[in-house]
C-alpha cells in the first residue's frame, strides 16, 4: 500500500498503473466521489491492484498538490453505499482496513486501497454488464475492456484450468509421435529410474496430463495440453484457430531486413510447443559470452544469463492463453531479447 504522510510525499506522486489522484471536490466545492472513480475502480482491480487519492489536485508539469476533502464522511458513504450496489459495481472488494483518512498538514486526503480481484471474481465491471463496463489499467488510463478479452475473463470465472479439457474427436493420431518420443527420451536421459519411462506411449501422455478420461461424461481422448505440447500442426490449428507461434532473430536497427532468422509453423515441422521450444531455445544462447568457471574438474558452460532465457522461453509458452488472437513472440535482438504472449498474469508483479 502506498504511503503517504507529508506535503513532499504528495509533491512525489506520480500517477502510473498503480496510482490514480482525483480531486473529489463536486461541483459545490464541498466535496463528493468522483463519477470517474467508479472506473479506476474497476481497472485496478481488473490490473493489479491500485490506489486512489481523494483529495489530490494536479497541477502542470504533472506534479499534485493536496486541496483536501470537505464533507469526508459524505464521501465515504457514498463510497460504501455504492460498493455494496450491484447496479453500480459488480463486487465490493474492500475492508475498512483499506480505505484511510489521512491528515497531510491539515488537510484531509483520503486513500483508497484498491486489490486485484482474484479470477474468480473477474472481471468487476460497473452499470450491470460486464460488456460494457470493464476497465483495465494501462499505464495511467482506464480503459474499456474489449468484448473478447472480457469472454475469456468470465469464462475462466467457471473453467480457471483448460488445458486438461479432453478435445472431443482428437486421438493420439492427431499426435506427432516423434515429438512424445523425443520427450520421453529427455525424461530417460535426465531421470533413468523415472517408473513412467517404461510405459507405452498412452499411458505415458496419461501421465503426464495429454491424455484424460472424464469420469463425468465417461468421454476420454487428447486434452488441450497434449495437443499444444506434441501435436500436429492442422489438428492444433483446428482445435485452437488463433494458435501461432513465432520466434525472429532480428538485425540492429537501420537496416530494411525484417529478420536474419525465423521459426514459424511452416509445414516444415510439427508446430507444436515442445518442438518450438527445442528450436529456439538453441538459436537464443550461442552468442552468449561463457566465462571460465569450474565446478570440480568440469567446465560450466551453462550461465545466469543461459539459466534465465530458458526460463523466460518456458514461462512464455506455459502462460500463454492460445485461445487470444495474439501470437505468441519471441525475439532476439542485438540490445536484447523480447518474450510476448497473450493472455493475463495468474499471479501479482510483486511476489
Amino acid at each position: 500500500m502506498l504511503e503517504i504522510t507529508t506535503l513532499a510525499d504528495i509533491a512525489a506522486l506520480r500517477e502510473n498503473i498503480e496510482v490514480e489522484c482525483k480531486l473529489a471536490a463536486g461541483k459545490d466545492g464541498k466535496g463528493a466521489l468522483p463519477k470517474d472513480f467508479w472506473e479506476t475502480y474497476s481497472a485496478f482491480a481488473n490490473s493489479y491492484g491500485g490506489d486512489i487519492l481523494l483529495g489530490v489536485r494536479e497541477r502542470k508539469s504533472h506534479h499534485f498538490e493536496v486541496a483536501g476533502v470537505e464533507g469526508t464522511m459524505k464521501v465515504l458513504n457514498d463510497l460504501w453505499t455504492c460498493l455494496n450496489n450491484p447496479q453500480k459495481v459488480s463486487a465490493n472488494l474492500l475492508t475498512e482496513s483499506m480505505v484511510q483518512v489521512l491528515d497531510i498538514e491539515g488537510k484531509t486526503v483520503v486513500r483508497v486501497h484498491v486489490p486485484r480481484a482474484s479470477r474468480k471474481r473477474q472481471p468487476v465491471f460497473l452499470r450491470g454488464n460486464p460488456l460494457t463496463g470493464t476497465y483495465r489499467r494501462l499505464n495511467s488510463s482506464d480503459c474499456l475492456v474489449d468484448e473478447e478479452t472480457v469472454r475469456r475473463m468470465l469464462a475462466e470465472q467457471v473453467e480457471d484450468v483448460r488445458d486438461n479439457h479432453v478435445l472431443n474427436g482428437f486421438g493420439i493420431d492427431e499426435l506427432d509421435l516423434d515429438s512424445l518420443h523425443a520427450y520421453r527420451n529427455m525424461l530417460s536421459a535426465h531421470k533413468p529410474d523415472h517408473p513412467w519411462t517404461t510405459l507405452d506411449d498412452l499411458h505415458f501422455l496419461r501421465s503426464l496430463g495429454g491424455w484424460r478420461h472424464d469420469r463425468t461424461s465417461g468421454s476420454q481422448g487428447v486434452t488441450l495440453a497434449g495437443l499444444l505440447m506434441f501435436g500436429q500442426w492442422p489438428a492444433i490449428q483446428e482445435a485452437v484457430p488463433y494458435y501461432f507461434v513465432d520466434f525472429q532473430e532480428q538485425p540492429a536497427g537501420g537496416t530494411e531486413t525484417r529478420w536474419l532468422d525465423r521459426v514459424v509453423p511452416d509445414g516444415t515441422w510439427s508446430g507444436n510447443l515442445f518442438d518450438f521450444y527445442r528450436r529456439v531455445v538453441r538459436k537464443l544462447v550461442p552468442d552468449l559470452k561463457v566465462p571460465f568457471a569450474l565446478k570440480g574438474d568440469v567446465r560450466q558452460d551453462d550461465t545466469p544469463v543461459h539459466r534465465a532465457l530458458r526460463e523466460a522461453l518456458v514461462n512464455t509458452l506455459v502462460h500463454a492463453d492460445y485461445t487470444g488472437r495474439a501470437s505468441v513472440l519471441v525475439v532476439k535482438q542485438p540490445p536484447g531479447f523480447i518474450f510476448r504472449n497473450p493472455g493475463r498474469m495468474r499471479v501479482p508483479i510483486e511476489p
